[in-house]
């Protein structure tokens, strides 16, 4: 298995890692701080560097040939199964998936129906929700400006698969539920705001999030509405 250093710190943007099987055009390493595509959050990108050789990756998923191992899509030769790397993950991305998906935790706060669809990327993020409820973009914007000057501290924790049995609320996504198996459950607060079941990358306080606005709001079917987050130019 990968170790996932990622899951306890997500501002870690570089990592020293050892090539141990390839698959499919791409590396699997022993260690990453690449977030791999899952739970609705685009996989992170970046390069793999030993002394003068680079690999550029341009995407990160989770692997099918070997279980709990994480693949960076390489462009070009693949760097030999042994070969010691540094791990160089795109900051920006980073910081605007980190940014991107705390927000939607928000937004799960200020709209509390379920949730049947999500995607988080460095541009934009959307949320679908079940309900045929109207909602209004400008009340939108200024609850989501209130949580983020409100300054929230965000915290993961680790529960057990038992305690998510006895509190199933907890679980906000109809369409993606939390991996089980493991004998443990990540799960992010939002202190006073939001706590969900989530493994995706995130900032260490609101404030962190910026300015955002609603760039779009939009009745997919009778019972689904989509809204859609961009940040303030």
């Amino acid at each position: 298995m990968t170790d996932e250093l990622f899951r306890d710190d997500a501002t870690l943007l570089t990592c020293s890692a050892t090539v141990v099987a390839q698959e499919e055009g791409g590396a699997i390493l022993d260690r990453t701080v690449a977030y791999p595509l899952g739970g609705g959050q685009a996989g992170d990108s970046g390069f793999l560097v030993a002394g003068e050789a680079r690999w550029r990756f341009g995407d990160t998923r989770k692997s099918k040939q070997h279980p709990g191992g994480i693949l960076h899509l390489v462009e070009g030769a693949l760097p030999a199964v042994g070969t010691v790397v540094e791990v160089q993950v795109d900051a920006a991305k980073r910081d605007a998936h980190r940014r991107f998906h705390t927000a939607t935790h928000l937004l799960c706060a200020l709209l509390p129906y379920p949730v049947d669809g999500c995607s988080i990327t460095e541009s934009y993020a959307r949320l679908d929700f079940h309900t045929d409820a109207p909602f209004d973009k400008a009340a939108i914007e200024a609850g989501l400006a209130r949580l983020v000057a409100e300054a929230h501290a965000v915290n993961h924790r680790w529960i057990s698969e038992a305690e998510l049995d006895a509190n199933p609320g907890l679980v906000r996504s109809m369409s993606v539920q939390p991996p089980r198996g493991l004998g443990r459950i990540r799960v992010i607060e939002v202190e006073g705001v939001d706590l969900q079941p989530c493994g995706g990358t995130h900032v260490r306080n609101t404030a962190e999030i910026g300015a955002l606005v609603v760039t779009k709001i939009e009745k997919k079917s009778a019972m689904t509405r989509r809204v859609v987050l961009g940040f303030a130019p």
